[in-house]
């Protein structure tokens, strides 16, 4: 029998209703297998045992008496620690957030595990703010991949990824604002979605805006449609919030017939890996196999052919209005890279502000109008498989800092569309590469089954890493 820990997110729900495993049993296994291991990945930068293991106990008298709340009851959750969680601290890996202060309130996204009964089961690592695509900060120090303890486990939601690699845990939320779900995703051989923007409601709203989601992680597809299924629910605090979800996001559909747009450079990439382009282009044949009618073709190009500046404009200017105003004490305890983005966000005008807006809104209609034609875009998660810790880049500065790898992943914040990265290989050194599948607007059930179909085909969720499994 494999051990509790090994479990997936299906298994273990499936085990606490027919009350072969305990929800007090996993929750220990995880917490012992954490206390043990997270020493060398560094994925969580709280664990609250008491409170974890307390919710534990309710959960499995639910299930004692065929109470169960949902089909997470009792299911472990990690947080990613940008998310208000009610009785936890949210530094956001920033040595300026005080955590002595009053703790009284769910991100909507944590609230509705606590309604569904599922066990929090403790905080994840973020570099500060989640600005950036790896995971690094002045408060928490470094996350390692545990694929290879030298190299990123990718960001911001990198602590997340680590967890889930490291089986240390089933299930997690992270956040996504340019790839920050996809990036780790892919770099550290699990699955992530960034949903339809407001598919998944936020609280307090992000200062970078409508750039930012709030989506599921798993060790499969399956894992992040059951956790979709409980997070995609309506809250009135955020005005962005699409109407309640009444379908499951569990649901199979056929890949037969469905039209494929498959881009290997979006158009305009330059620089991928050889051996991520390889593995991808044979993902992206799979699809034929399994009855897709699949085309390549490059989508829409943004205005200019390069995404990259106005990204760079909308997602600096956050951090600009976050903390442009912030004393030179505060500023001194930044992050350097953070404080640099920080100082140019807030001297960018606001006609260049208007300017990058306007450029986005024509992009995301002609990707609108592309995706009429198409029921998937199957591209790159990343440009590169993971790179050494401490460097924000594998290639040297070229004024765009991280964006200049993630070229596949920025394009859909900007259109708002739902984009997910799935397992689909590793390199010869070992290190995992990730299939991004785009969708149509609201299509998020699409774009999960797409992904489930492809998982199916090519099972790379299984394999764990090397002292992890």
């Amino acid at each position: 029998m494999a051990e509790l820990w090994e479990l997936n997110a299906a298994a273990l729900s499936d085990g606490f209703k027919t009350k072969r495993i305990s929800p007090v049993e996993v929750a220990k296994s995880l917490l012992g297998r954490i206390a043990t291991l997270d020493k060398s990945t560094n994925a969580f930068c709280l664990i609250d045992e008491a409170a974890t293991l307390e919710q534990a106990r309710k959960s499995e008298a639910r299930w004692t008496k065929c109470e169960g709340r949902s089909a997470l009851d009792g299911v472990p959750v990690a947080i990613k620690d940008l998310l208000w969680t009610k009785g936890w601290p949210t530094l956001r890996g920033s040595r300026t957030v005080d955590p002595n202060q009053a703790w009284n309130e769910d991100a909507p996204s944590v609230a509705r595990l606590r309604e569904a009964g599922a066990v929090l089961l403790g905080k994840t690592t973020t570099p500060e703010y989640g600005w950036k695509g790896v995971t690094d900060s002045p408060l928490t120090g470094i996350t390692r991949n545990p694929w290879n303890l030298n190299m990123t486990p990718g960001g911001s939601s990198g602590g997340s990824s680590a967890a889930l690699a490291a089986r240390l845990a089933p299930l997690a939320l992270g956040t996504d604002g340019g790839g920050s779900i996809r990036i780790p995703a892919s770099f550290s051989g699990v699955f992530g979605l960034k949903p339809t923007y407001g598919m998944v409601p936020a609280y307090p709203l992000s200062p970078f805006g409508t750039l930012a989601h709030v989506g599921p992680m798993s060790r499969d597809v399956e894992g992040s449609a059951m956790l979709l299924d409980v997070i995609a629910q309506a809250d009135a605090r955020d005005p962005h919030a699409l109407l309640p979800v009444t379908e499951s996001f569990a649901a199979d559909q056929s890949l037969k017939g469905k039209r494929i747009a498959f881009s290997p450079a979006m158009g305009f990439a330059k620089h991928i890996d050889s051996e991520v382009a390889a593995l991808v282009a044979a993902a992206a044949k799979r699809f034929e196999q399994l009855g897709a009618v699949v085309e390549q073709i490059d989508p829409p190009l943004f205005e200019g052919g390069d995404a990259r500046a106005d990204f760079k404009t909308l997602w600096w200017s956050g951090a600009g209005y976050l903390f442009g105003d912030a004393s030179e004490e505060k500023k001194a305890l930044f992050d350097p890279g953070f404080r640099r983005m920080v100082e140019e966000g807030a001297a960018i005008s606001l006609k260049r502000f208007q300017q990058a807006t306007m450029a986005r809104l024509s992009f995301a209609s002609a990707m609108r109008q592309f995706m009429t034609r198409f029921d998937f875009l199957l591209t790159p998660s990343v440009a590169v498989p993971a790179f050494e810790v401490e460097k924000i880049s594998p290639w040297p500065e070229d004024g765009f800092e991280w964006l200049s790898w993630t070229p596949f992943s920025i394009p859909f914040n900007l259109t708002q569309q739902p984009a997910a990265s799935v397992p689909c290989g590793f390199t010869r050194a070992g290190l995992p590469v990730g299939l991004q599948i785009a969708g149509r607007m609201v299509d998020d059930a699409g774009v999960l089954a797409a992904a489930r179909a492809y998982q199916r085909a090519d099972p790379h969720f299984e394999t764990a890493p090397k002292g992890f499994s």
